[in-house]
């Protein structure tokens, strides 16, 4: 897979995604963010790929949204009609929103390793990503107070779900930095790391334990996971029961209970 913002490439079953404009602090145009979809989307169809670790190169994992993708997005201004103008505005926006859901529609688990800036459009990427890891001194910024906008990518429907939504109104409403350290303490990230280097060793390893285990298993629980998170529990119990009456009959039970009887490592197909 070849892109021109992103670096992806797939190891051992592992997939990693590194955003690749470190000359602009990683801020996406709306060619990269059209990118992220379709990297994602090849990625959920790629049966090499078990799970997928999303970075940035440089300095910072993503700084938001590039000036360019605003000033494209600004220019539906310039229509004649107030309705067709208004459409096309939700249109780019249903486009970047798209792009974000993304990371979330993927049946792989997605592994967030987060340094430098997450800012802005940074925060909705990793809102959506399964599990979060960050640097002691990563910045999480919801910037979008500071420019005149609400946030309107996913960070305030997501966030409120994942820590306290007095602490997401906080943040949203300040536009202050959360350092790496409180986002650990607040459940954001699962852990954080002194550096770079000690970061990536425990996400790879994390990473490849999740890629040993049964595809079918793994991309049930995120499925599960995510309809838990939006439902009752009532409705996910019967959820429950539907999915795994439709999918428990997989041979690789019957490869795990093998591999564990034989004290071996159990070996499922892609």
């Amino acid at each position: 897979m070849e892109y021109k913002y992103f670096k992806v490439n797939i190891s051992d079953k592992i997939a990693t995604v590194s955003i690749n404009r470190a000359d602009k602090a990683n801020a996406l145009n709306m060619k990269a963010w059209a990118e992220l979809k379709s990297a994602f989307e090849a990625l959920d169809k790629e049966k090499e790929a078990r799970v997928i670790i999303l970075k940035g190169e440089g300095k910072h994992f993503c700084s938001g949204m590039d000036i360019a993708a605003l000033m494209e997005i600004a220019q539906v201004q310039s229509m004649d009609c107030q309705s067709r103008m208004r459409e096309a505005f939700r249109e780019k926006l249903f486009a970047l929103q798209d792009a974000v859901s993304s990371l979330e529609k993927c049946q792989k688990p997605v592994l967030a390793a987060i340094h430098g800036a997450c800012i802005g459009g940074g925060v909705d990427m990793v809102t959506a990503a399964d599990i979060r890891y960050a640097t002691h001194d990563a910045k999480f910024c919801i910037k979008e107070v500071d420019m005149g906008l609400v946030a309107d990518m996913g960070t305030l429907q997501r966030l409120p779900k994942l820590i306290s939504p007095a602490l997401v109104a906080e943040l949203a409403y300040t536009g202050r930095n959360m350092l790496g350290k409180e986002a650990e303490q607040v459940g954001l990230v699962n852990k954080s790391f002194d550096n770079l280097e000690a970061m990536h060793i425990y996400v790879q390893e994390i990473a490849k334990s999740i890629a040993s285990k049964s595809p079918v298993v793994i991309r049930g629980t995120k499925n599960v996971l995510k309809y838990t998170r939006d439902h009752s529990v009532e409705d996910s119990l019967n959820y429950m029961t539907s999915w795994n009456a439709g999918m428990i009959f997989s041979k690789d039970i019957m490869e795990a209970m093998a591999a564990s009887f034989e004290k071996r490592a159990a070996k499922f197909e892609d």
